[in-house]
């Protein structure tokens, strides 16, 4: 059984638009709450991204039967935290533990002090958030920002600082960022190719369901391997290595496909 919201509020609950923010501070915390706040309290925009929060769970199962599972709010609370900070999911715990702010968002009270999520909990609920949920939210998100703003239907131009940090990639994260480079990849070659007449990636439907089966497949072993206590570490190895392979293979064909776009004078 899944609620999107508690149904029932709890003693010494605080409103989600009551919670209140310190607007001076420049941390990403706040930000990212404010955010979660508008889209909780824009009636518009909250039907919508409840809609899509309703596709994590899979067809044919009923969020009305079995034992209670996490809301999709805080699934959603959860995985916009661990995105917009770069959190592990051991960070995401800790703050949702400990962070007075973050668990009002969360929808706890008083009754819920000592309350503490279980760090396979927060794996396995935030891990049903994939990026193509995420990428619906955005559009919702994007669109309404705009109205808010009074732009809607105008290009706007932005710039940003950024910089290049180099740090080592752990799982599930490193996986994931493979996943979402191989998606990209394929989808815009995909495009390119289909509009000059070229039929390379015609099947990059079903590119992208074989590397997804390979991920789920490395992710699933991995997950064994942690129950096991490392007793599942050559299967671990060969599903990783079996994904990888795939991918760098799609990567060669890539660069063959944009060298031929280019002798076609269609890419810079």
């Amino acid at each position: 059984m899944r609620e999107v919201v508690q149904s029932q509020a709890k003693l010494g609950q605080v409103n989600v638009a009551g919670i209140g923010f310190d607007l001076h501070l420049r941390d990403e915390i706040p930000r990212l709450l404010m955010g979660l706040q508008f889209i909780y309290c824009t009636p518009a925009v909250r039907r919508k991204v409840f809609r899509i929060l309703r596709g994590l769970i899979g067809p044919g199962i009923d969020m009305d039967n079995g034992r209670p599972g996490m809301e999709l709010w805080k699934i959603l609370v959860l995985r916009t935290l661990g995105l917009g900070c770069n959190w592990d999911f051991d960070k995401v715990k800790e703050i949702a533990d400990h962070h007075d702010t973050v668990r009002q968002m969360l929808g706890h009270g008083i009754g819920d002090g000592e309350y503490r999520y279980a760090l396979q909990t927060i794996r396995d609920n935030v891990s049903l958030f994939t990026p193509e949920i995420l990428e619906k939210i955005d559009l919702v998100v994007v669109k309404a920002g705009r109205r808010l703003l009074g732009v809607e239907g105008e290009r706007i131009k932005a710039g940003c600082d950024s910089f290049v940090v180099e740090t080592d990639v752990h799982f599930p994260t490193n996986i994931n960022l493979l996943l979402d480079a191989m998606r990209k990849i394929i989808t815009l070659l995909g495009r390119v190719c289909w509009s000059m007449g070229l039929t390379t990636w015609r099947q990059s439907a079903h590119i992208m369901k074989k590397l997804k089966r390979l991920y789920r497949v490395a992710q699933k072993q991995k997950r064994r391997n942690r129950r096991s206590r490392g007793g599942n570490e050559p299967a671990v190895v060969a599903a990783h290595r079996e994904y990888m392979e795939a991918a760098g293979g799609y990567v060669e064909r890539a660069r063959e496909s944009i060298e031929v776009i280019r002798e076609a004078g269609s890419v810079a």
